[in-house]
């Protein structure tokens, strides 16, 4: 049976591991520095990173649903909206890590990580599209 070859490609799985195996390295480092809840919290969060953008790999394009109106001034808001979180989620995946790595507090950006997932986990669920 023929496979078309952008769903065969390898690159499309290149970000989401990268980003796991950053998560494996982060564990690993604050394993051997002894902080051990620390390195699993840093772990489970960029492994659920790993898990969005493997999910949102094969996304063509944005849907458009009713609540951003149609046409070109919506399309423009959806993505705009997207990127806005994309940005976000970013910037705190990141913060957390370079938190742990410093030995710093992580507690805000725990909670914040863990808002970002549900709220997203939950959108996808009632936006329609599934997991």
């Amino acid at each position: 049976m023929w496979i078309a070859p952008e769903r065969r490609s390898l690159s499309r799985w290149a970000v989401p591991g990268l980003v796991l195996g950053a998560g494996v390295v982060v564990g690993a480092v604050l394993a051997a520095d002894g902080r051990s809840g620390t390195a699993l919290i840093a772990l489970a969060a960029l492994a659920a990173y790993a898990a969005y953008l493997a999910y949102r790999r094969n996304e063509p394009a944005l849907p458009l649903s009713e609540g951003f109106g149609s046409g070109t001034r919506a399309r423009a808001h959806l993505r705009a909206a997207a990127m806005t979180g994309d940005v976000l989620t970013v910037a705190v995946v990141g913060g957390l890590v370079v938190q742990a790595l410093r030995g710093a507090d992580i507690t805000a950006y725990v909670w914040l990580a863990a808002v970002a997932g549900v709220t997203y986990l939950l959108s996808a669920v009632v936006g329609g599209r599934g997991l």
